[in-house]
């Protein structure tokens, strides 16, 4: 499913204009990408949890020249599904 196809979805469900759906669905992503942002964890209970991890400086080797390379710290989104999610797959 494509954006647009979920903005479709959305507008069919709760009963609202196309537009007013994308509105909806761009200012969700928003305030979830400010707080993660923020090092907020973000807990939609029955959805699931997205939180912020941190991942540690590290050496690598590059598969090409097998040479060793320094990958450096980083932080990363995560999503853990809540228990209704996974229940329904």
């Amino acid at each position: 499913m494509n954006k647009t196809e979920l903005v479709e979805k959305i507008a069919a469900g709760a009963g609202i204009s196309k537009v007013d759906a994308k509105k909806a669905l761009d200012a969700t992503v928003v305030a979830i990408k400010d707080a993660l942002a923020k090092g907020d964890k973000i807990a939609l209970v029955g959805f699931g949890t997205f939180s912020v991890s941190e991942r540690p400086a590290r050496e690598g080797i590059n598969p090409l020249t097998k040479q060793k390379i320094n990958i450096a710290a980083k932080k990363v989104a995560k999503f853990k599904a809540g228990a209704e999610l996974t229940a329904a797959l």
